[in-house]
């Protein structure tokens, strides 16, 4: 089986990165977007491609993380020397070289080796004061940082009893690296030449002596592989510095930065909702999840809209979760771990603890056997890297979620939070109840205006000519304002102008909807992680409206251009963005007209993998059915080894053409099919495809459903 099997375009152009000619490699990985597949299969990909699997340095932060990808790696490579390991026993592994013929912990200092160990606060504030010091003046983790602005002498004592006893903290390790490979040559060059590769998981998460260690084992080399996720950074308190992950590109220039959005968790609500946390960020930051997965139980198929449950009373609260708990259970007879409680506070979940088990609710104590089957109550910090059916997630109230702590964060923790649940989520919030020790009346949470979805209004009754008329002004005016944007973008930021261009063809899209008041029900949107977008797309779906453009680009979430009419290139406005998004303009009558239109493909493709969108019956459908399928657009499909994407449209024309009212919201429905890769297809049988096979077996798809 090929390692790239099963992997979504995005998932692919990672495993198979080349350090060489693309520099190092950041991957913003949303939540859920099978990260720990990549970073495994890349380090088998490498193997593979002949790399020496002892060169290979992949560093987490749990030890169970580590052994976790350490046997998914021998499961397909046995054996593999891989190093994969926490950053401490890397330190400590550092620590414990022995290079030419001396071990390191003697270079530094000690007089025997050291073995880490914890030490409370209250015995280093004790030590610092009879040192004469002020007691939280330093930090029991910086002794060794070199940085320290306290003076030396005065800690001299400290260091000596380490060095003599050997009784280090993990962060001792980390510095003590560090102090190895800056101060010592021969200690330096074995261990830049010990690994060639070095991969990174939860990048996001590292601290500066963390970062400061890879940076001196890296040397000059440019075989860094980094995956995190910025928008899961919540750990400052311990020390993690977000920022590098925000200045990747500052610290390394010729780097390259690639996102996974494709979510394989949860359904397109809770991503809806999760998505709507960031808007406000830097484009070359933000991601858009989208659901890559339909789950076989009937709670996910349903795609439920997250629900907000407000209780005046903490008893009334506990009496809702109760029921909802009770009642998913036995309408899908679903099991007690199914359920989960999140909350900010480890005295919530105390109080959850307690509350629910006077309902005859079973709980998962933190002793309990594995196998117990009970409800799951843990803080969001004990959740990240777990997913649950449902999730319920407590005290969503100011000083609660968020609480006072740096706002960033906070809202990153939410993010965490939302992202945990993969069919059904609920938002709890409690106007009284009390909390430590005193009862206290609670505002609601600024978050939860990320649960409320904007809902489409009726329009004010009016003729509909001329409620078309006001809704074509609206679209015209939206695209005429966008096009300065893009000219200042073009001159002055050009790097960003793609990433910018596809989010303003989706939000364009959305607002032609909203504009002429559809409400657009998607289906099989899980079909589209199967695509690889490196490759051109032709997209195919019946045409019966001028509304099924923004309906299509919607739904495929995706900037599309489409085949057209050469008398629309008459209008500029149009005309100015279609030929952005890579719209090829022909007259379908004329002769010659299928090899303009390769023509234009294939000078599409010299700047980015052309995907249009093409409605092969010619002329829009009377009844919104698909009408006679001409050959054309797949014999285009199949001259460019195109991915064939058939989309089925119902109701534009009532929402445009034939509306009744200027008041009513009209319900459209998309349904995307499974893709054809006539590449692959091709690879697996031998030989070209046939065009008339294609055509019938397409035909049958459209007739199953």
């Amino acid at each position: 089986m090929s390692l790239l099997e099963g992997l979504n375009s995005e998932q692919r152009e990672a495993v198979l990165h080349s350090h060489k000619s693309d520099g190092p490699l950041l991957i913003l990985a949303g939540a859920g977007s099978g990260k720990t597949s990549v970073l495994t299969k890349r380090i088998l990909h490498r193997i593979e491609q002949g790399v020496d699997s002892s060169k290979i340095l992949a560093l987490t932060f749990t030890a169970k993380a580590a052994e976790e990808m350490d046997e998914r790696v021998k499961a397909l490579s046995p054996n593999s020397k891989a190093l994969l390991c926490t950053f401490h026993s890397l330190g400590l592994r550092i620590l414990k070289m022995k290079i030419s013929g001396i071990e390191n912990w003697k270079r530094v200092g000690f007089a025997k080796a050291p073995l880490p160990k914890e030490q409370s606060n209250f015995e280093w504030q004790d030590s610092l004061i009879e040192l004469g010091l002020k007691a939280g003046s330093v930090d029991r983790e910086n002794l060794f940082c070199p940085e320290i602005k306290i003076k030396k002498d005065k800690l001299e004592k400290l260091k000596a009893y380490v060095f003599q006893s050997g009784a280090i903290v993990f962060e001792d390790l980390i510095w003590l690296s560090i102090c190895l490979l800056s101060e010592f040559n021969e200690v330096r060059e074995y261990v830049q030449n010990l690994w060639s590769e070095i991969l990174i998981d939860e990048y996001q998460d590292i601290n500066p002596s963390q970062y400061r260690l890879v940076r001196a084992i890296l040397g000059e080399s440019k075989n860094l592989f980094a995956v995190g996720d910025d928008d899961q950074a919540i750990y400052g308190f311990r020390g993690a510095d977000i920022g590098n992950i925000l200045r990747f590109k500052k610290d390394f220039p010729n780097c390259k930065v690639l996102k996974l959005e494709w979510n394989y968790r949860s359904t397109a609500n809770i991503l809806e909702t999760a998505n709507r946390i960031f808007t406000d960020k830097p484009l070359a930051f933000r991601k858009k999840l989208r659901a890559g997965v339909l789950r076989p139980y009937p709670l996910f198929k349903e795609n439920r809209k997250p629900e907000i449950l407000v209780s005046q009373t903490a008893e009334e609260e506990t009496i809702k979760l109760a029921y909802e708990i009770k009642s998913l259970r036995d309408e899908y007879s679903m099991k007690w771990s199914d359920f989960a409680l999140l909350s900010r506070y480890n005295l919530q979940c105390d109080y959850y603890r307690l509350a629910l088990k006077e309902y005859g609710i079973p709980i998962i104590e933190e002793n309990s056997p594995q196998n117990f089957d009970g409800v799951h109550i843990e803080t969001i910090h004990g959740s990240k890297g777990l997913q649950y059916p449902v999730v319920f997630y407590c005290g969503l109230a100011e000083g609660l979620s968020p609480s006072d702590a740096e706002p960033g964060e906070e809202k990153r923790l939410f993010y965490v939070g939302v992202t945990r649940a993969e069919a059904h989520l609920f938002f709890l919030y409690c106007k009284q109840r009390y909390f430590r020790g005193k009862l206290k009346n609670f505002k609601e949470s600024r978050f939860l205006k990320y649960c409320r979805e904007e809902k489409l209004k009726e329009g004010i009754r009016m003729p509909v000519f001329i409620f078309k008329i006001f809704a074509v002004t609206k679209i015209i005016a939206y695209m005429l304002c966008h096009i300065p944007v893009y000219i200042f973008k073009e001159i002055f930021k050009s790097g960003t102008t793609e990433v910018w261009l596809q989010e303003i063809i989706l939000y364009w899209a959305k607002f032609c909807l909203k504009t002429i008041q559809i409400d657009l029900k998607a289906s099989g949107q899980q079909n589209l992680a199967k695509v690889d977008w490196s490759r051109p797309v032709i997209v195919i779906a019946n045409h019966n409206s001028f509304a099924d453009i923004p309906v299509v680009i919607t739904s495929a979430q995706k900037m599309l251009g489409f085949l057209a009419k050469k008398e629309l290139s008459r209008i500029p406005i149009l005309f100015y963005w279609m030929r952005k998004i890579g719209c090829v303009f022909i007259k379908r009558q004329a002769s010659g007209a299928a090899q303009k239109f390769k023509d234009k493909i294939s000078e599409i493709s010299s700047e980015r993998p052309p995907q249009i969108v093409i409605f092969p019956e010619g002329t829009r459908s009377k009844t919104g059915e698909m009408g006679v399928w001409k050959s054309g657009a797949f014999r285009m499909a199949a001259e460019f080894k195109a991915t064939i994407l058939p989309i089925i449209i119902k109701g534009t024309a009532a929402a445009w053409e034939k509306r009744a009212s200027s008041k009513t919201i009209q319900e459209v429905t998309t349904q995307i099919l499974e893709p054809f890769d006539v590449a692959e297809w091709e690879r697996e049988n031998g030989k070209d495809i046939d065009v008339k096979e294609l055509i019938v077996k397409l035909k049958e798809f459209y007739i199953s459903d």
